[in-house]
């Protein structure tokens, strides 16, 4: 997968984070995703198709995603409810939406997020495409954003 398809994600994640939320993100090593089931405890999931297809996840620990939530909400809930999921939803959209203002060159579309929560549920890419990793340190503990997009043809 390009480094161009990558590079707008995180920067959106990045300033999604720092600019709404007011928490920065530390960026570490990227790496190939194993497997279906994502880094952390809540997933945004959203999907993208157009001149480049595919799946990108914003995969949040416990703690970072009830810090999120509270920041959007004004009030911190106590546990992963509905109003967390809605939030990571928020900004699984955000994010995705700040990315393909960067990528217009594949006139992408953007689906409506979905949110999944629990320890061990998965999220399946496109067949044909591997994902890459990047991992994040924040205050509020660890985010991953995971892109699986690749050109048709």
């Amino acid at each position: 997968m390009k480094a161009e398809y990558i590079n707008p994600f995180l920067a959106s994640a990045m300033a999604a984070f720092e600019t709404m939320l007011g928490c920065t993100l530390t960026r570490g090593t990227p790496y190939v995703k194993n497997g279906a089931q994502p880094e952390h405890e809540v997933s945004g999931v959203i999907g993208l198709s157009g001149k480049a297809q595919g799946t990108v996840v914003l995969s949040l620990s416990r703690d970072a995603a009830i810090n999120a939530a509270g920041e959007l909400l004004g009030e911190r809930p106590s546990e992963v409810n509905g109003e967390v999921t809605d939030a990571v939803g928020e900004l699984t959209n955000i994010i995705a939406g700040g990315a393909k203002a960067k990528l217009e060159h594949l006139d992408l579309s953007v689906s409506l997020p979905t949110v999944i929560a629990g320890k061990h549920h998965s999220v399946e890419f496109p067949r044909k495409v591997t994902p890459i990793c990047i991992p994040f340190e924040s205050q509020w503990g660890l985010i991953t954003v995971e892109v699986g997009l690749s050109e048709p043809g």
